[in-house]
């Protein structure tokens, strides 16, 4: 697995022209509003504010504050929430229009970064599982674990990342639209590459199984 700058692309998404034999079956990329909502988490951001204002609207009728106190320290409160969310969403944004994911028939290609962009390479023997997650609007994301050595770096991998993974990072395709047209991609590139490509058998290690794509797992939008 790689992760490389991004000087130049000959292709929108890909560091180099493909090799000969490789294909690129699918690209796609986040959806900025479903990113800030389940990457970022701006509508949790937007209730701890809320709760905030409710909090300091108590505490001031409890301690017999004037309403104008009230209403100046609640906006002020409202204020910086608003802020806050406005900043997340537009990194999300920003994210978003720079993230290109690819799945090729030999490997997965995640390029992301604002500030700096990178390029992580996923070929297909280092991806021990895949697994589509769904939600209720139809998109959903796109996780592979690699093989135990093989290790995605947190900090500059996130917010493209299986949530909740944080021993054993995962690379996801976060937020797409078309989550399961592109599992359906992926899934048969790895049967395809499982059936060309079989497992050596090591006389001191049993084979290793190649990796299917998981199930669906549906989940209310949250």
């Amino acid at each position: 697995m790689s992760h490389d700058d991004l000087d130049f692309e000959p292709i929108r998404g890909l560091p180099a022209q493909l090799p000969e034999g490789e294909i690129l079956l699918w690209q796609g990329s986040p959806n900025w509003k479903r990113l800030a909502k389940r990457g970022y988490h701006v509508r949790k951001v937007a209730m701890y504010f809320c709760v905030l204002v409710l909090w300091r609207i108590g505490v001031g009728i409890g301690n017999g504050h004037t309403a104008s106190a009230i209403l100046v320290s609640s906006a002020f409160i409202l204020a910086l929430g608003c802020a806050a969310i406005g900043v997340l969403s537009l990194l999300a944004y920003w994210n978003a229009g720079s993230t290109v994911y690819s799945i090729t028939n030999r490997r997965v290609i995640l390029r992301h970064g604002i500030a700096v962009p990178l390029t992580m390479n996923i070929p297909f023997p280092l991806i021990e599982s895949a697994g589509l997650k769904t939600y209720a609007d139809g998109s959903g994301d796109i996780a592979v674990a690699l093989v135990r050595g093989q290790r995605a770096g947190y900090m500059i991998t996130w917010p493209h990342l299986r949530p909740g993974h944080f021993t054993r990072p995962q690379p996801s395709f976060r937020a797409i639209g078309d989550a399961r047209e592109a599992a359906d991609v992926l899934a048969t590139a790895l049967a395809a590459d499982a059936r060309s490509n079989p497992p050596r058998v090591d006389i001191d290690a049993a084979p290793v199984a190649r990796p299917a794509m998981s199930p669906p797992r549906a989940a209310a939008a949250a």
